[in-house]
């Protein structure tokens, strides 16, 4: 474990800007790859109805291309519960894994529909035809609504989907992966409201030496049984936001947070009572498929 004076040498510089703005927002209500209850995954339509509905950001997931485009997608490949073929057979569980996203050129991507199926565990999920966008057109599509609507622009909680075991086969490794959202990010002029996310620190401790002002947050999965102290331990630097499996949530990790200064954002919460507790207890926001329901 490290020494106290260690970790506090190795604290990651902060945008003290960006992290002014974010801690300004009193509960931040993040849409679940836009609303996926509401509408397909991760696409345009589903950002906008999420800003509909007052989210204060947008979650989303990022995959690359095999031309270097990234795009919106929660896997490296075509899901087969969201998924059609060109020529509008579904796409079939036992293939989806072959239908890989970083050996396909973006114009490759756009045939296939990922909003007709219906969705097996989403029932309230409106249908319609819907393809993977790329990341920059969602940023254009958000800040024309806003500036339509005369709304400040959200937050973008952008998660790059990638594991250690799968580098350079479904996705770069962290680093060009890195690299390449950064730059549309910066194209955009988004650097001062996107915050980057992962399971996969290596994406995190790379992008607190090469990026020091962005805002990171560490994603946990519900089967993780370290604690916050390992976690941070294994970063090297305290992030701004801890994002856990919401079940993984109680009175002592808020303590913990709120003595180091970290943002608990759990996820992915879709039960009303559920989150009346995570609220009770001090949480600064929730990750949700519904953020109806819980606005």
């Amino acid at each position: 474990m490290l020494s106290t004076a260690l970790f506090a040498a190795c604290k990651a510089p902060q945008n003290k800007s960006s992290m002014t703005a974010q801690s300004s927002i009193k509960f931040d209500l993040q849409g679940h790859r836009g609303c996926r209850g509401l509408m397909p995954e991760n696409t345009v339509a589903g950002m906008i109805k999420a800003l509909e509905i007052g989210i204060t950001t947008l979650e989303m997931d990022v995959v690359i291309t095999a031309d270097h485009q990234v795009i919106l997608s929660h896997e490296p490949f075509f899901n087969h519960e969201i998924s059609t073929k060109p020529g509008g057979s579904p796409v079939t569980e036992a293939e989806e894994k072959s239908l890989n996203i970083y050996r396909m050129t973006y114009e490759e991507v756009k045939g296939y529909d990922v909003g007709l199926l219906p969705h097996p565990r989403f029932p309230e999920q409106l249908k319609m035809p819907a393809v993977k966008p790329l990341l920059s057109d969602v940023f254009i599509a958000v800040k024309d609504w806003c500036k339509k609507h005369h709304k400040p622009v959200p937050w973008f909680n952008i998660e790059t989907k990638c594991l250690p075991g799968t580098d350079n086969v479904y996705h770069p490794a962290p680093e060009p992966f890195a690299d390449l959202l950064i730059k549309v990010i910066e194209e955009h002029g988004m650097e001062k409201k996107a915050i980057i996310q992962s399971f996969d620190f290596r994406t995190l401790i790379y992008m607190g030496k090469k990026y020091p002002n962005f805002l990171l947050a560490a994603l946990v999965e519900l089967e993780d049984k370290g604690t916050l102290q390992t976690h941070l331990d294994a970063l090297g630097f305290v992030p701004q936001i801890y994002s856990p499996a919401y079940e993984n949530v109680d009175t002592a990790l808020v303590s913990a947070c709120r003595q180091k200064g970290i943002k608990l954002i759990p996820w992915t919460v879709n039960n009303a009572d559920e989150a009346a507790q995570l609220l009770k207890i001090g949480v600064d926001g929730l990750i949700t498929d519904y953020p109806d329901r819980i606005r």
